[in-house]
């Protein structure tokens, strides 16, 4: 048990010899310092510029100590814009919106309520046509025989009604009394979960 775990070690200390970094001067490679007139080794990497910081150009010690003193990141922005690029820090200088508000589709927000406005505008998807129901809301309540503008407790008595009248066992476990109120209970689910009351 004990082989088994040295030869793993063994292989990943392989591996990873295999991926390491190499620093500049190994391997026979060696950069010269960037500094006008220097001619030492260049060990150490600056950035060209706030637009290139991963594009470097190479010092040797004392010179990059010289840069480093010199470096301004924020030179020739007002403050105005390294307030605003001090900001964008939070996110990373990625965009973000405010909740509930973005581009393209919402998953939240296409099964999530807002009916205290808590989060921004109040929701719109659920509000009713101007002229009261219509399409398969308007068939729903014409089965359950309710007009257009109905409230909560009206669906509600009417569905009790209807419940009593078709339920199988009042009626002898008729199959016809049954399918209706498979008929009438998908009418009064679809009217109370679309909160088409008022």
């Amino acid at each position: 048990m004990a082989m088994t775990t040295v030869r793993r070690q063994a292989k990943l200390h392989e591996r990873l010899e295999a991926v390491r970094l190499s620093r500049p001067g190994e391997k026979g490679e060696q950069r010269g310092c960037c500094w006008p007139g220097c001619e030492r080794e260049g060990r150490y990497p600056a950035p060209r510029s706030r637009e290139r910081l991963r594009d470097f150009i190479w010092f040797c010690l004392e010179h990059v100590r010289e840069y480093n003193r010199n470096w301004d990141y924020f030179a020739g922005m007002s403050a105005a814009e390294i307030d605003a690029h001090r900001f964008r820090d939070f996110t990373w200088h990625r965009p973000s919106w405010p909740f509930g508000v973005g581009t393209g589709f919402d998953p939240l927000r296409a099964h999530f309520r807002d009916a205290h406005g808590i989060f921004g505008a109040t929701d719109t998807r659920r509000e009713k046509p101007a002229g009261g129901l219509a399409g398969r809301a308007l068939e729903m309540a014409e089965r359950l025989g309710l007009e257009p503008g109905f409230t909560l407790d009206e669906l509600k008595d009417r569905y009790k009604q209807l419940v009593k009248k078709y339920h199988p066992d009042l009626n002898g476990a008729c199959r016809e009394s049954e399918e209706r109120l498979k008929l009438i209970n998908e009418a009064y689910t679809y009217l109370l979960g679309q909160r088409l009351y008022l």
